[in-house]
């Protein structure tokens, strides 16, 4: 795994909201931002914070508890890399992985159920496998670590990530894009190391930012507004 290039957290942003804007949660003003998220300005600070609390809506819980020193990088994903990634501890992944989260073993785990006792999951890694296209996964597969030469966990794209396993194996994966989160902190992210101090923490920041997403975005619009005003003033 190598280290390309440094992206700015507005960039990863865009992306991954640019790939939920479908979701129900932005129904009732999809049309209103359908430009900024479709054709994102990242050199415009207003769109940057807009895009930020709108991809909180889903994914605050997750963002949270990213260490604040974190970097993201484009990645170098080389077919051995797979060795050292592990899927999102949580969920349905525990169930399929019995304590064993790493990435390459919950493929094996989910061809064997495939076979023997397949279930809704399964059926859904299952159909992704068969939507793949033959060289690339579609989207940003997003890795947690510490530095790109230690052990990462899965934090966005575990089912194509495990998909892509299934259909093709580590090759298939070889021209994804590929982002890494690093910092030296992560330990502290209950993401990628479950633990009694991780999780109280998450806990923690669930009840913190429970009512503020839409607030934040709503006095967001409202300086927007403000200044369009005094700008038309002017």
């Amino acid at each position: 795994m190598k280290k390309l290039r440094r992206l700015t957290e507005a960039e990863v942003i865009a992306e991954f909201l640019r790939g939920e804007f479908f979701y129900k949660e932005y129904n009732a003003d999809r049309d209103r931002f359908a430009s900024i998220v479709q054709h994102p300005d990242l050199t415009n600070a207003m769109e940057n914070e807009i895009r930020r609390v709108l991809l909180f809506r889903r994914r605050g819980t997750m963002w949270w508890e990213l260490p604040k020193d974190r970097q993201w990088w484009e990645l170098e994903f080389a077919p051995e890399d797979v060795e050292r990634v592990s899927v999102f501890p949580r969920a349905q992944w525990r169930k399929i992985a019995h304590g064993n989260f790493k990435a390459l073993d919950v493929a094996e785990r989910i061809r064997q159920l495939k076979h023997t006792e397949p279930d809704a999951f399964v059926a859904k890694i299952s159909a992704i496998c068969g939507r793949l296209p033959t060289d690339l996964p579609k989207g940003m597969i997003i890795l947690l670590g510490i530095d790109e030469q230690l052990p990462v966990t899965l934090l966005e794209g575990n089912h194509r990530f495990i998909a892509s396993l299934l259909a093709g194996g580590p090759n298939a994966l070889k021209n994804a894009r590929m982002v890494g989160v690093f910092s030296p902190h992560m330990e502290r992210c209950c993401w990628y190391k479950t633990s009694f101090f991780t999780l109280a923490r998450c806990l923690k920041n669930r009840i913190k930012h429970h009512w503020d997403r839409d607030a934040d975005l709503a006095q967001l619009l409202a300086a927007e507004a403000a200044i369009a005003r005094s700008g038309d003033y002017a």
